[in-house]
């Protein structure tokens, strides 16, 4: 082409797209939204591995504590004085007239005496230590612990089809007296003394 349409020099005009302005920015935003929420989802597993505070870890640790086992104490019947317990003693050696002081001794102290005698062909000369406490079942946590203290050595025994509530303090070859009063009543006193029970730990609820 000639004239005044004639291009000259060596450079050619280029015709350049119209930029994409708004694809750029909805990328923009886009991308700003998935910054924030793996941000917020990074604080989340934040507050979960270090128990931070939401109300979801406060009602875990409700429940937690709710399902925790308390012991309770165990609810034992008070036991019984030595006036309130009758004692039958028994002689099962050749010693005569050892069931009579030994009934006048545990009398002084303060128990009930029923039978005084020899013991029972089951048992007589047939006990080679100090001697044996026999009641029945329901005596083996109430009377028999309280007498065990007047002979600390006797050996303790009971008889599931015994009826009645008296025991029986039968003397052995081994028996030479009674304990002694004052270590008597120490161990008795010992004896009546509330145990501690087990309390529940509430830590950390």
């Amino acid at each position: 082409m000639g004239g005044q349409y004639r291009i000259k020099g060596d450079k050619y005009p280029r015709m350049r797209p119209r930029r994409r302005r708004g694809r750029l920015a909805a990328l923009g935003v886009v991308s700003l939204a998935a910054l924030g929420m793996l941000g917020w989802g990074t604080l989340q597993l934040i507050d979960v591995f270090t128990g931070g505070g939401g109300k979801a870890s406060a009602v875990g640790a409700k429940s937690d504590c709710g399902t925790r086992a308390t012991p309770s104490p165990s609810a034992t019947a008070p036991l019984p004085k030595p006036g309130g317990i009758t004692v039958n003693v028994l002689n099962a050696t050749t010693r005569s007239g050892l069931a009579k002081k030994t009934a006048d001794e545990l009398r002084k102290r303060g128990f009930k005496i029923g039978e005084v005698g020899n013991a029972t062909k089951e048992y007589d000369k047939k006990i080679k230590g100090t001697g044996i406490l026999l009641g029945p079942a329901s005596s083996l946590d109430t009377s028999l612990p309280v007498l065990a203290t007047q002979l600390a050595s006797a050996e303790r025994r009971t008889e599931a089809t015994r009826k009645g509530a008296s025991v029986d303090l039968i003397i052995g070859d081994a028996f030479k007296d009674l304990t002694k009063r004052p270590a008597a009543d120490k161990e008795l006193a010992a004896l009546s003394e509330p145990k501690p029970t087990p309390a529940s730990s509430k830590k950390g609820c």
